[in-house]
């Protein structure tokens, strides 16, 4: 069972973002779905640290995106990276 869940989370981190930012229609998928398929794995049970951790780090990125829209991840890769080190360097 743990190794269903493992696959399901790396799938929803696969394909979240990408439904999330869609294209120039908007979204494909909603936070609300994606918020929703995370809700229903949180409801497995025996679930390890590690599948806790990676599913509270996913609704926390759901958050922020709920928080300040897609305009946020619509810059290039190389300009996210910079800012995220930019971040990390001056948060710890």
């Amino acid at each position: 069972m743990n190794r269903l869940i493992d696959q399901e989370i790396a799938h929803i981190s696969r394909v979240m973002w990408p439904s999330l930012l869609g294209d120039m229609g908007g979204a494909i998928l909603s936070s609300e779905y994606w918020r929703m398929r995370l809700h229903a794995l949180l409801d497995a049970p025996s679930l390890t640290k590690a599948q806790l951790c990676a599913l509270d780090s996913l609704l926390l990125r759901l958050d922020h995106y709920d928080r300040h829209g897609p305009h946020v991840y619509s810059t290039p890769a190389d300009d996210r990276a910079e800012h995220s080190a930019e971040s990390v360097a001056l948060h710890g």
